[in-house]
């Protein structure tokens, strides 16, 4: 079982950038794919951006595709997601996976972060 905390949130102007962070302690996440989804009020929970667990292989939602960013650290079991350009419906929770598939569907796995909130103000 791997604990993931989610930090970097806040609230920005649209047009903004923002970094979260995501520090993964309990076991290693350097053999596990992991990725970002987000959840805004009344909506379902979906997927935003996966990356390998080398890190070799990226992939987005076709609604971030271009302005947001996947990294990782393995070294410090930290995966990041730049974002730029924020959107007003950017708005949401924001969550950190481990286990996601690359497949597609980008089905998450079972471990959740508890989320940060991030909020763009038009």
């Amino acid at each position: 079982q791997v604990h993931l905390v989610e930090s970097g949130g806040g609230l920005v102007q649209a047009g903004g950038s923002l970094r979260l962070s995501c520090a993964a302690s309990g076991r290693t996440i350097r053999t596990v794919n992991m990725g970002w989804f987000r959840q805004a009020p009344g909506k379902e929970r979906e997927f935003v951006a996966a990356i390998s667990w080398g890190g070799g292989s990226t992939y987005y939602s076709d609604s971030v595709k271009g302005r947001f960013t996947i990294s990782r650290d393995n070294a410090k079991n930290t995966v990041y997601l730049q974002m730029n350009s924020l959107k007003p419906e950017d708005t949401a929770v924001y969550y950190c996976n481990a286990g996601v598939s690359t497949l597609p569907g980008n089905r998450p796995g079972d471990n959740w972060g508890q989320g940060t909130q991030v909020t763009v103000s038009s």
